[in-house]
C-alpha cells in the first residue's frame, strides 16, 4: 500500500489569502491533497483566525491543478442546513475538475453554538448527522427533493449544477458504535488516532470495499527546537483534552482555562518539534502501521508556514514517502 501525504490548511491559524498561497505553494512541492478545516472560531485567541472554508477551497480550486481538495471536516447539522452542504459541495466539485470530497463529523460546539440552537447531546448529533448524510446524498442524484426526518425538513429542493463526477463522502468517526453506524453510509474514513482496530472494524463493517482512511499528524517544524516547542504549546495545547473535550467546549476562552496547566514540554510529547526532519517524519510512522492510506500534515503556526514550505516541506515529503 503507498500512502498519499497531504497538507492541512488550518483556518484557525492563517488568514484566507496566506491559505490560498500556501495551497498553491504545497501542490509545487508535491503534496498529494489539502484539506481544509471548516471553523466559525480557532481553538485559542493566540491563533487569531478562522476564515469561511469554504470561500477558501473555491479559490484554491482555482490556484491549484492536481490536488485533491477536502474538508476536514464540516459537520452539515447546526450552523450549516445539509441541504446547504449539499449545494456547495457540488458547486466545489465543479470548480475544482472532479478533486473535491466532502468531509463530514457530528462537530464541535465551538463551531456550532454560534447561531443560537443549542448543542445536543452526542447522541442527537449523531443521528442529526445520520439524517445529513441521508439528505446530501439524495440531493447529489439531481432529482427534486423533499425530506421530513425528526431533526431536518427540505421541501422541493435541486441541486442544478451538479458534476458528472461522483462527490465522495468521508465520514469522521471515533469508536466502534460509530463505525458501526456511518461505516455503511461513508465511502472514506477519518479518524484522529492511529488505531488498526478502527481500521479494521470500519473494512469489515464498509460495504464497498476498499476506501480510504485518512489522518492528520501536526508538527512543529522550526531550526530553533525551543522555538518550535513555545510554538507548539502557545497554538496547539487545546488538543491535549482529547475530542471528548474539544467537542463540548464553546469558546476559546473554554479551551484557555482547559489547558491552562499543559506545560511546553507536554505538548512537546505529542507533537513533534524541531528541525530534525527524520523526527519529525517518524511522527506519522503509527499511522502508516495501521494501515492509514492518507495522511495530512498540519504545520503548526502561520507565522513559520512560508518558511516551512520553502525550506523544509519538500525534504520531508520525501522522508515521508521513503517511511
Amino acid at each position: 500500500m503507498t500512502t498519499r501525504f497531504g497538507y492541512t490548511l488550518m483556518t484557525e491559524q492563517s488568514g484566507p489569502r496566506e491559505l490560498v498561497r500556501y495551497a498553491a505553494a504545497a501542490e509545487a512541492l508535491g503534496f498529494d491533497f489539502e484539506v481544509s478545516s471548516d471553523h466559525y472560531s480557532p481553538w485559542l485567541t493566540e491563533q487569531g483566525h478562522s476564515p469561511y472554508a469554504w470561500a477558501v477551497l473555491g479559490a484554491v480550486s482555482q490556484v491549484t491543478e492536481r490536488v485533491e481538495l477536502m474538508t476536514y471536516v464540516t459537520c452539515p447539522t447546526i450552523r450549516y442546513h445539509p441541504a446547504v452542504v449539499a449545494q456547495k459541495a457540488a458547486t466545489l466539485q465543479l470548480l475544482s475538475d472532479g478533486r473535491f470530497t466532502l468531509g463530514l463529523g457530528s462537530g464541535e460546539n465551538l463551531n456550532e453554538h454560534v447561531v443560537g440552537e443549542g448543542w445536543p447531546s452526542v447522541a442527537v448529533r449523531q443521528d442529526m448527522l445520520e439524517e445529513a448524510v441521508e439528505i446530501i446524498r439524495e440531493l447529489h442524484t439531481g432529482e427534486l427533493v423533499t425530506y421530513d426526518g425528526e431533526y431536518f425538513r427540505v421541501d422541493s429542493a435541486r441541486i442544478w449544477d451538479r458534476p458528472e463526477q461522483e462527490i465522495p463522502i468521508a465520514l469522521a468517526v471515533s469508536g466502534d458504535a460509530s463505525i458501526e453506524r456511518f461505516a455503511p453510509l461513508g465511502d472514506h474514513l477519518i479518524t484522529t488516532e492511529p488505531s488498526a482496530d478502527l481500521v479494521s472494524a470500519w473494512d469489515a463493517r464498509h460495504p464497498g470495499g476498499a476506501s480510504r482512511k485518512i489522518g492528520q499528524v501536526p508538527i512543529s517544524w522550526d531550526p530553533d527546537r525551543d522555538v518550535a516547542v513555545r510554538r507548539a504549546h502557545e497554538q496547539f495545547r487545546w488538543s491535549s483534552g482529547g475530542w471528548s473535550v474539544n467537542a463540548d467546549l464553546p469558546t476559546p476562552a473554554g479551551f484557555a482555562g482547559a489547558s491552562q496547566f499543559v506545560r511546553p514540554q507536554d505538548v512537546a510529547e505529542s507533537v513533534a518539534c524541531g528541525p530534525d526532519l527524520d523526527e519529525l517524519a517518524a511522527s506519522v510512522r503509527p499511522y502508516l502501521e495501521a494501515g492509514f492510506t492518507d495522511v495530512a500534515i498540519v504545520q503548526v503556526g502561520d507565522e513559520a508556514q512560508q518558511r516551512f514550505l520553502d525550506e523544509a516541506a519538500g525534504p520531508l515529503l520525501e522522508r515521508l514517502r521513503a517511511l
